[in-house]
This record gives C-alpha cells, structure tokens and sequence, in this order.
C-alpha cells in the first residue's frame, strides 16, 4: 500500500504513524524520547522501519520544536538540548531515499488541523500548550511567516501567580508567558503536573492565558484560535471557557475570536505531519 508517514518529535516523547491517501490511519508507534542524539536518531529509524513493513513510503513529514532551517531541514529543538545544528532531512532522505519535510510542531499541527479538519475560516490560528507553547498562523490555509517563526508562548503579559519566583522560561528570559501556562512552566511553579492542579491554580493558567490571547487577538485578528497539546485537552471545555471569558473581558478594539478545541485531540501534529509528507 502506498502510505505517508508523520512524526511527531517532541520532548518526552516520540511518536510515528503511517496513513493512506485519504489520512486514514493505518498504525502507530510510541516511545519516550531518549535524552542522547544518536539514540534518538537510531529510534526515528527503528519506528519508520516498524511502520514500513511491506509499504511504500511516499514522503516522511516531521513535526518537531523550533528553531529550525525548514528550507534545508536542519534542527535545534529547544526541548532537547543535545539536537542542535542536526540536518534532519539529509539524515531521512539518505536513508530511506523518499522525500523529506519538517516544520515547525504548531506550524504542522495548523496545517493538519485545518486541511484535514475541513476549515473555512481565512485567519486561522492553532495554539498547542503541552511541554510548551507555540502556534501556527495560517491565512488562506497557508503558514504566515515574518523574517522567522512568530514565537506567541514568548510574549509578556500582565499575570497573576501565586508562586512568581519559581517562573523561568527555558528561552532564557524570565517571564514569557510560556514560562506561566506551559506543561513544563506549570511543573515549575506549582511543582505538579497539570492534571493536578486545583481549581485556584488551574484559575490562575486560565486567567494569565487570557492575557496572552488579548495580545494574540488585538494584533493578528484571527476568526477562530483552536488549542491542542496535553495542558489544554486535559483542561478541556471547562478551561477553554474560562480561557475565553478573561480574554474576552480584556479586549475592546477588535472582535474576539471564537475559541475551541482541536477536533483531532492529541494527535493533530502527528497527522499534520503525514499531511507535510505530501510536500504542500
């Protein structure tokens, strides 16, 4: 069968899946992801090896953090600090000799989320929230791109937190507002995963989240914003929504943007991944 396969390359974890023309999924692998380069090179490879099978590959796609060259296919993924400077797409194209496309995991995700998910808005942003926090913005269902990659999680807001000294943002700056509602930002601050927080702390995320999309909101102006990533699914609607009431008391000038949920949960860059395959 002629399949395209997607991965996702994130920083706790790697996963793999391989889909038919018409992105039905066909199989999926998971791993944790290995602190060391080579282990996590050699593990990329025994997953598409284990998606093969008797397959033919039409292109890999690969979701993966930011910085990187998407034109030349070299990574620094901020969340793994032993990848700097990698030439992923030489490293994939010289072994399985198949077409190669990466981009950065939010930009992926939005175009997954949009093509697949049947979207008709022109402003289009998808936010993830999981270890970090990113987006991808897409105008007429292409990515929008300035001088490099907005990066949206590293803007400052006015927050509320009852712990700010434990706030460090792994970019090096103190108060970004990934370092405030991010998966690993939470761990810092309140020392325990999101899916622990109580109500108060999860008000807070809530709250401070609001800020960042008012700013998101006055600048871009998109239609419609739709969240993905672990710390916003696993908060669900009951946090979306609180999401959406502090961002909507915050803004005055523009019109806000509608708010949902990803429809394709926690695997939106995996399938946006299969989707790049195709070479869009």
């Amino acid at each position: 069968m002629d399949v395209y396969i997607g991965l996702d390359i994130g920083g706790t974890k790697l996963m793999a899946a391989c889909y038919d023309k018409d992105f039905n999924e066909l199989k999926r692998v998971k791993y944790p992801t290995p602190v060391g380069l080579d282990d996590g090179i050699n593990l990329l490879h025994k997953m598409i090896s284990e998606l093969h099978e008797n397959n033919k590959i039409l292109g890999i796609g690969a979701a993966i953090g930011g910085p990187l060259d998407v034109q030349r296919g070299i990574v620094s993924p901020l969340h793994q600090p032993e990848w700097r400077n990698i030439p992923l797409k030489d490293i994939i194209e010289k072994k399985w000799n198949v077409p190669f496309f990466v981009d950065v995991d939010t930009n992926v995700a939005a175009l997954g989320e949009y093509h697949i998910g049947g979207y008709k808005e022109k402003y289009f942003l998808y936010i993830t929230i999981s270890t970090g926090m990113g987006g991808g913005y897409l105008v007429d269902g292409k990515i929008y791109e300035g001088k490099c990659h907005p990066e949206i999680g590293h803007q400052t807001i006015n927050y509320r937190c009852s712990k700010p000294e434990n706030i460090n943002c792994e970019c090096g700056v103190e108060d970004c507002l990934e370092a405030i509602v991010s998966g690993n930002g939470i761990r810092r601050i309140y020392g325990k995963p999101a899916e622990q927080l109580n109500d108060d702390e999860w008000d807070e995320v809530a709250y401070n989240l609001g800020q960042g999309l008012r700013n998101i909101a006055t600048i871009l102006a998109p239609e419609l914003i739709v969240f993905g990533g672990g710390v916003s699914i696993g908060g669900g609607e009951k946090f979306i929504n609180k999401v959406r009431s502090y961002m909507c008391s915050h803004i005055q000038l523009v019109k806000a943007p509608a708010i949902q949920l990803s429809c394709h949960g926690y695997d939106t860059a995996l399938i946006g991944a299969a989707y790049i395959a195709k070479g869009n």
